[in-house]
């Protein structure tokens, strides 16, 4: 029986590779919207962010984001972040 691998995935923010089921998507779709991706699955340019508070700050006060998918990331996007990490912390 075969291993599967653990797909890996880099931290916009830390930079760090960790498995993809540790880390939040943002996804840019094909017409340049921005979202969350709680699932994984939705199509487009994926960016990851670690499920911690500090990698979420780090994102937010260096535009990580809007560096990754080359356009601006809006502070709803951000605001979706932080609630969608507050529910994990809980």
């Amino acid at each position: 029986m075969a291993v599967r691998k653990v797909p890996m995935r880099m931290c916009t923010a830390c930079r760090e590779m960790k498995p993809k089921i540790e880390l939040i998507r943002v996804v840019k779709s094909a017409e340049g919207e921005i979202s969350l991706d709680v699932t994984g699955k939705k199509n487009g340019r994926g960016a990851y962010i670690c499920k911690n508070s500090e990698c979420f700050k780090k994102a937010k006060k260096t535009d990580a984001l809007s560096r990754a998918f080359e356009t601006k990331v809006t502070e709803e996007i951000y605001n979706q972040l932080e609630t969608e990490l507050e529910k994990i912390e809980k």
